[in-house]
């Protein structure tokens, strides 16, 4: 494990494990503040790298549109859309009441 850089002493895992919502004990701050420490220096590397000339991209590959056309089609029958409903009543599935 490298040395943590200034910008990872000055980490206050205490805040970002608050954003988080999360409780963590005395050795998991430990350890998660070294692996986020390990992560900012990883990134303080990558803005040493020089990218001159370089195109900004916001994806590796070329991407494609894999949709396939949306074109109106028959849906399912309402046996069909029943068949795998636990409980049904009047063509409807039939679930827990969640609003008084």
């Amino acid at each position: 494990m490298s040395a943590p850089s200034s910008s990872s002493t000055d980490l206050n895992i205490d805040h970002v494990a608050s954003l988080a919502r999360l409780a963590l004990t005395p050795e998991e701050k430990a350890h998660f503040a070294s692996q986020l420490g390990d992560v900012l220096d990883a990134i303080e590397k990558l803005k040493r790298v020089d990218v001159t000339g370089v195109e900004p991209t916001a994806h590796a590959f070329p991407l494609f549109n894999v949709w396939q056309a949306d074109e109106a089609r028959a849906g399912l029958s309402v046996q069909e859309a029943l068949r795998n409903a636990p409980a049904q009543r009047d063509q409807m599935i039939v679930v827990p009441k969640v609003v008084e």
